[in-house]
């Protein structure tokens, strides 16, 4: 009786305007090769966040598997990032003076 345990990353989509990635990662159980549970986990990139001077930092993709960092760099556009930095910007919270 051999028990093995793997990933897969078996659901890779580009949504909206800013091409937020999001990932589907399969947990797969599997008993002498055949499998006996599967468990999902999702999660979201998105292409940056701002610092404090309202400069877009890049997410950092080097540890997402090769096929979700291809994908970013595919979408994740100079057009593309500038769109969403002037998102964040406008959704800020004005100070007040």
């Amino acid at each position: 009786m051999a028990l093995a345990e793997s990933i897969e990353y078996d659901k890779i989509e580009v949504v909206g305007l800013y091409k937020h990635v999001q990932v589907r990662k399969a947990t797969v159980i599997k008993k002498d090769d055949k499998e006996m549970a599967r468990s999902y986990e999702r999660y979201v990139l998105q292409t940056g966040t701002l610092d404090g001077s309202d400069n877009l930092v890049d997410t950092d993709i080097s540890g997402e598997p090769t096929e979700v960092q291809a994908i970013c760099n595919a979408v994740w556009t100079t057009d593309v990032k500038a769109a969403w930095k002037a998102k964040l910007i406008a959704e800020k919270t004005p100070t007040l003076s």
